[in-house]
């Protein structure tokens, strides 16, 4: 029995069977922790949720938010890494919550753990600047990799919610893109920034930067994320994330 009172999931997030795959979180020997602001009106979830992370010695959760409002304020002052947010918030919503997080300075990361699998949900979060995309059926493990996918840059969507941008991705006016297009795009799925893929295509960071507006325009989309996610619907490039070195 977990925290929830429930004997086969705790707050929502299935137990992991010994033969299920783990997605590896990255971090290597790594030991910096990164700082983690729940965003969940539901306290027992919040609770659990919690829990969770604890275990990871790389998170430290520095604040606990009920509301859309409360995230926003408690984001500015204690300056987290990456925010986990929930969609389904009072006051404010979980969508427009992360446009105000992400136009912080620094910004923090966002990450989406919801309930919502709805297209119309996926496609407002990550225009709002989300990094990820989880459902609330996600395994806890997965849940604490993708905070450190999305706080290295990297794009995590729940395999469901691939599945159906993938199913559904026809649907979208876009045209094709260049393979230098494609390419950054790949390198920007990585969690590179400009800096790091001009360096590495040997290019200059101002005509990277002028990819990514092309990029823009023929996809109709406004963030990297958007772009990354429309590519990756369509089997331009790949989210998997790659173990780390040894």
């Amino acid at each position: 029995m977990d925290s929830c009172g429930n004997p086969q999931e705790s707050c929502g997030f299935a137990r992991r069977q010994p033969h299920d795959p783990v997605l590896d979180s990255g971090r290597g020997g790594l030991t910096t922790t990164l700082r983690v602001l729940l965003a969940e009106d539901h306290a027992v979830v919040r609770e659990g949720t919690r829990q969770i992370l604890a275990q990871d010695p790389g998170l430290t959760v520095v604040g606990e938010a009920a509301d859309g409002a409360e995230v926003v304020a408690l984001a500015s002052k204690l300056r987290p890494d990456v925010v986990l947010m929930d969609l389904g918030l009072p006051v404010i919503g979980g969508v427009e919550a992360t446009r105000r997080i992400r136009a912080l300075e620094p910004a923090p990361r966002v990450l989406i753990l919801t309930a919502y699998d709805d297209e119309d949900y996926v496609v407002a979060a990550l225009a709002a600047g989300a990094g990820g995309y989880l459902l609330k059926t996600a395994h806890a493990d997965d849940v604490v990799a993708a905070i450190h996918a999305v706080a290295r840059g990297e794009v995590v969507l729940h395999p469901a919610v691939m599945r159906h941008l993938v199913a559904h991705g026809g649907d979208r006016k876009h045209e094709l893109l260049t393979a230098r297009e494609v390419e950054i795009l790949s390198l920007a799925a990585r969690g590179q920034r400009t800096t790091d893929i001009a360096t590495q295509l040997s290019l200059s960071a101002r005509t990277v930067e002028a990819h990514f507006t092309a990029i823009f325009n023929k996809l109709g989309v406004s963030t990297r994320t958007e772009a990354i996610v429309h590519a990756a619907s369509r089997g331009w490039v790949s989210l998997e994330r790659k173990p780390p070195m040894p």
